[in-house]
């Protein structure tokens, strides 16, 4: 994939760019080892649903519609054996994309909340183009999920519903605590652990997704206002635990751990993932997210964690571990985002996740086209 530039409108070039290469993708056939979550279809399903809202090329959208046939046919009750028919560890066949089939008990985890957030999604991109409801979807309707767009998108709604209904909130999430994210006490997975940040961002995804669809058609309004009690109340924790504290170059910068339990030194890979999903909540304009709330972080990733070109920390604080906290000679696509925050470091980053113009990294180059477009409306 190709960008022309780093200034100036999106252009039609580099949409083609884009849309020529998600052609080559196929979804992945199950959610093992968290396809669908930080995998190559996960990060692709949220990268279609960013360049179509720039772009509004249906061409994007329905390959995005395809990957989400593809969500929804492989959810545990619905597929056939061996992708689905696995009891849980609930006891029952629930509506469910569990990452390891193989384990006893199979378990699950924040990895649900992408694969509802990728119908949600895919359901708003939808609903808010009304020009195109009532068209029918030109790949066709091979699982008879709806013809038309609309009733692609209300099948897509219902169906991340059921799984929020009958699996996330009535057995692996207790909200019970001022509707604060802990796992189940009797989940296999952290039972009774506070939910890490970058999976609480997966919930969030889902919910806020699924709170914009309801909004849209109009016929939902309690939950609505409940998915959106769960992801205000992500969001107001997440900021409330941060440490803020005068990084080196005297601008305030933020330091916190990998989950609500934990105060310092998120390691780099789960740390790009947090800033990723506050980033898209930011974008919906519905949660209090400020530009004062989202700078610290970006911040903490120009002057804490880079150390030079092509060097960055393996933690938030700056400093080095081992595994997901490594230092890397790349810069992370969910730090990428960050860079609306810190215009003086717009083009250094951009050019480092796009060397000479161009990448295969798909999250990477979606994100700069957002970044580039909303650059050019002077967001």
């Amino acid at each position: 994939m190709r960008i022309d530039g780093w200034d100036g409108p999106v252009t039609p070039n580099e949409i083609k760019s884009f849309t020529a290469h998600v052609r080559t993708l196929t979804p992945a056939p199950d959610n093992t080892g968290n396809n669908w979550a930080q995998g190559p279809s996960g990060q692709a399903a949220k990268a279609m649903g960013r360049v179509y809202e720039i772009s509004h090329d249906t061409a994007i959208l329905d390959r995005m519609i395809g990957f989400c046939d593809a969500v929804l046919f492989e959810r545990n009750d619905l597929a056939p054996s061996p992708v689905g028919q696995h009891t849980l560890w609930t006891g029952k066949i629930d509506p469910a994309w569990p990452n390891n089939v193989t384990a006893q008990p199979v378990g699950t985890g924040g990895e649900q909340g992408d694969s509802i957030g990728h119908l949600g999604n895919c359901a708003r991109q939808i609903l808010q183009t009304p020009a195109i409801w009532h068209h029918r979807v030109p790949t066709g309707d091979p699982h008879r999920y709806g013809a038309s767009y609309l009733d692609r998108a209300k099948k897509y709604v219902a169906q991340a519903d059921a799984a929020v209904d009958e699996h996330i909130l009535a057995r692996l999430l207790d909200v019970s605590r001022g509707n604060r994210q802990y796992f189940a006490a009797d989940s296999p997975y952290q039972g009774g652990k506070p939910v890490p940040w970058n999976q609480q961002m997966m919930f969030d995804y889902g919910f806020s997704n699924l709170a914009i669809a309801h909004q849209i058609l109009g016929d939902d309004a309690p939950r609505v206002a409940h998915y959106d009690r769960l992801v205000s109340t992500s969001v107001n924790w997440f900021f409330s635990t941060t440490r803020k504290y005068t990084d080196p170059a005297g601008k305030p910068a933020y330091d916190w751990g990998y989950s609500p339990s934990q105060s310092t030194g998120e390691d780099s890979n789960h740390g790009s993932l947090d800033c990723a999903g506050i980033y898209q909540l930011y974008l919906t304009g519905r949660y209090g997210i400020t530009p004062a709330m989202m700078t610290p972080l970006a911040d903490m990733f120009v002057d804490v964690m880079t150390k030079g070109p092509h060097k960055y920390a393996g933690r938030v604080d700056g400093t080095n571990g081992r595994g997901h906290g490594s230092p890397t000679s790349y810069l992370r696509d969910g730090f990428l985002s960050l860079a609306e925050f810190r215009p003086d470091a717009y083009h250094a980053m951009l050019a480092e996740a796009l060397p000479r113009g161009g990448t295969a990294n798909i999250g990477s180059f979606s994100d700069a086209l957002m970044l580039k477009s909303r650059r050019s409306q002077r967001h």
